[in-house]
């Protein structure tokens, strides 16, 4: 049995992936602590507005060397296959959000990323997920434009439903 876990142990490799995690959490930690350290304010109080920022740094920094050494270890449980094509849907509905927003409006870019994602996740009908999607968008872009008072982008459905009530 130790015969075979130290051979077992022999093969493991360092996981480069969680490595590289592991270093970028790292970087973000001391990123974090530097920016901390640039805060003012607070002279005579001990817990100022750069106590929380350090406490994000220092569990920021802890978790990447907890990460690089079970990394290191090759502890990490082997990784399912990543879809392509889910993959392609989501990032192609940010985008397709990310570009309509200011143009179009919430309700339409926020209903293609609903289709977007829905179709990603299974649901092949977007002639049924669009105008779904659109509708709770609406319903979404309603409430907290005017019942919360927020600000959210407005397109020409937007400006149709308020001219209707209005």
């Amino acid at each position: 049995m130790s015969e075979r876990l130290d051979q077992e142990i022999q093969h493991r490799r360092p996981d480069r992936a969680a490595m590289a995690i592991g270093v970028a959490l790292g970087v973000l930690g001391l990123l974090v602590g530097w920016d901390a350290s640039h805060v003012g304010g607070g002279a005579y109080a001990r817990v100022g507005p750069a106590t929380f920022p350090y406490v994000i740094a220092l569990a920021l920094v802890g978790l990447s060397v907890w990460t690089v050494i079970e990394a290191w270890r090759g502890k990490f449980p082997e990784r399912d296959h990543d879809e392509i094509g889910p993959i392609i849907w989501i990032v192609g509905g940010l985008s397709a959000q990310l570009i309509l927003l200011n143009t179009a409006g919430f309700a339409i870019a926020t209903g293609l990323l609903f289709a977007a994602t829905a179709r990603a996740f299974g649901k092949r009908e977007l002639w049924m997920t669009i105008p779904i999607g659109i509708l709770l968008s609406l319903g979404i872009w309603l409430v907290f434009t005017q019942v919360l008072r927020l600000a959210l982008p407005r397109g020409p459905l937007e400006n149709l439903v308020l001219g209707l009530f209005t």
